[in-house]
């Protein structure tokens, strides 16, 4: 849904095929609020999905990382670029039993996948030539983008990292379960997928492409691991991180608002601001994400925060601006006229 009301109104990218099974037989202007061109699309089942690559330059794959994994070959083969947002081509085959919970069927073409985050990893470069591209999660991108300045301007260790993330409902999907209901979720907050969660090696694995030593490694047996905690907002969208961190001495919490500052310069998604300034309202609808940062030299501790919309740059919008960057735009465009709002 985000996907296509980003695209409708991208000036490079023209939108022309649209898979839902529930939604198979209408046009996108019956159940979506889209416009022009993009409103009179058809949607087809899934059965059609593979005839519907042909004569496309690009498809983003937002199914579960299973189904992923199914339709990226035959879309290749067929010369489409892939961007795929699931979870299916972001981590080593040897991760996948553990932390997906089966074992990657196409460990060849996993090893060819690209995954670029723009503002963090260091290959933003691979994308041009990339035939598949791995859009990270949205719990990785806040998380890592709450760490990151901290880490590259020497603020804390790199070992010991804590992240306790909170993310509203739209996380889960849309799917229809007693545990989303509205019953279940007003007025309540909880942790989900203790010690268990599936982004915790995918956070690390960002961490490691980013130049950070002294993380651990994809299958987390390298360097010290991230302690990560999700949790459930009663909310509809949007994800708060705050990230914890052994202050390296002789820092101050000056020089963690200045990693911040820096961190942020010549990166055109990313925003400074206070830490009780880095809020959901000042994110939802947009591609930006605001960072903040504190410290106290007293107990040897800083604080990274990230708020983020986990539909758009934690979904849609990241995987929009990494196909900008596939095919040579500047990586804002269709992007930076995304609103938001405040009350």
């Amino acid at each position: 849904m985000e996907l296509a009301r980003i695209l409708a109104r991208h000036p490079g990218f023209r939108l022309t095929a649209a898979i839902s099974d529930k939604w198979a037989g209408r046009v996108l202007g019956e159940v979506l609020p889209l416009s022009g061109p993009a409103a009179a699309v058809r949607c087809e089942g899934q059965a059609s999905a593979t005839s519907s690559f042909a004569g496309v330059d690009v498809v983003f794959l937002c199914t579960p990382p299973e189904v992923s994994i199914a339709l990226a070959a035959p879309a290749i083969a067929a010369g489409v670029r892939v961007v795929d947002l699931s979870g299916g081509f972001r981590l080593a085959a040897g991760a996948y039993p553990r932390w997906y919970g089966f074992t990657h069927p196409n460990p060849e073409l996993l090893a060819k996948a690209v995954y670029v985050m723009p503002e963090a990893t260091e290959n933003r470069s691979a994308l041009r030539t990339a035939a598949l591209v791995s859009n990270p999660g949205c719990y990785p991108t806040a998380s890592a983008l709450a760490l990151l300045p901290l880490l590259k301007a020497d603020i804390i260790e790199p070992a010991g990292l804590i992240v306790d993330a909170k993310s509203g409902t739209t996380g889960a999907g849309r799917k229809g379960t007693e545990d989303f209901s509205f019953s279940e979720l007003e007025g309540d907050f909880r942790a989900y997928r203790v010690l268990k969660h599936q982004h915790t090696p995918e956070i690390e694995r960002v961490l490691q492409m980013a130049g950070v030593a002294g993380v651990a490694g994809v299958a987390g047996v390298d360097g010290s691991p991230v302690t990560f905690t999700a949790h459930l907002l009663p909310t509809r969208r949007g994800i708060l991180a705050t990230a914890y961190g052994r202050l390296r001495p002789g820092r101050s919490a000056a020089d963690a608002a200045a990693a911040v500052r820096a961190f942020v310069e010549s990166r055109p998604f990313l925003r400074a601001a206070a830490p009780d300034a880095v809020r959901l309202q000042a994110v939802v609808g947009t591609n930006r994400a605001v960072l903040g940062a504190d410290a106290d030299p007293d107990r040897a501790v800083a604080i990274g925060f990230c708020a983020i919309d986990n539909l758009v740059k934690g979904a849609a919008g990241q995987a929009v601006q990494n196909a900008n960057l596939m095919f040579g735009w500047d990586e804002a465009s269709g992007l930076d006229g995304l609103s938001g709002h405040m009350p």
